[in-house]
């Protein structure tokens, strides 16, 4: 039987696990918080990662299927919350791959059109601008979002002038 270190470390670890997936990084994280001393939570990981219980590289690959498709991220965007959940930055390369540049504009356009739908019967300023800032807070650069809002307001046959638009560097 192990100290009670490491027992508290397993409950800790299986209970985060039990609800979602998680990072070795959060999951050593937690076993902090309860005081577990570092050396026995990286023995309760090291096993752990060995019995395949955690896996960054899955992981991050999870994280970036769900949010790019489900929330319309973009790979900057999910990038910085792999960070933040502690994935190895060549981890987190690795599985950003999975988006290349055509399914990136895809799904920002199609957040556009959406955007665009939802403010339809709006000043076409307006709607640029509101278009622009929720593609923006979801990490699209502005170049790419400012060519698919002139382009999808074009298609409806509303004109943009560069000032009509925030400034892009």
């Amino acid at each position: 039987m192990g100290t009670d270190s490491e027992e508290v470390a397993r409950a800790v670890a299986l209970r985060l696990l039990n609800h979602s997936a998680r990072s070795r990084a959060q999951l050593a994280e937690a076993m902090a918080a309860k005081d577990v001393p570092s050396e026995v939570a990286e023995a309760v990981l090291d096993r752990f990662t060995e019995v395949g219980l955690i896996d960054d590289d899955e992981y991050a690959r999870m994280l970036v299927r769900t949010r790019h498709a489900e929330r319309g991220l973009s790979r900057r965007a999910i990038g910085v919350e792999l960070r933040r959940r502690g994935i190895d930055d060549e981890v987190a390369a690795s599985a950003l791959d999975e988006v290349d540049d055509a399914q990136e504009a895809q799904a920002a356009r199609a957040l556009v059109r959406r955007r665009l739908a939802a403010t339809r019967g709006l000043d076409p300023q307006v709607r640029a601008r509101r278009t622009f800032a929720a593609l923006g807070r979801k990490g699209y650069s502005p170049g790419l979002v400012s060519q698919l809002v002139r382009d999808e307001l074009a298609a409806e046959g509303a004109e943009l002038e560069d000032e009509d638009l925030p400034a892009v560097d």
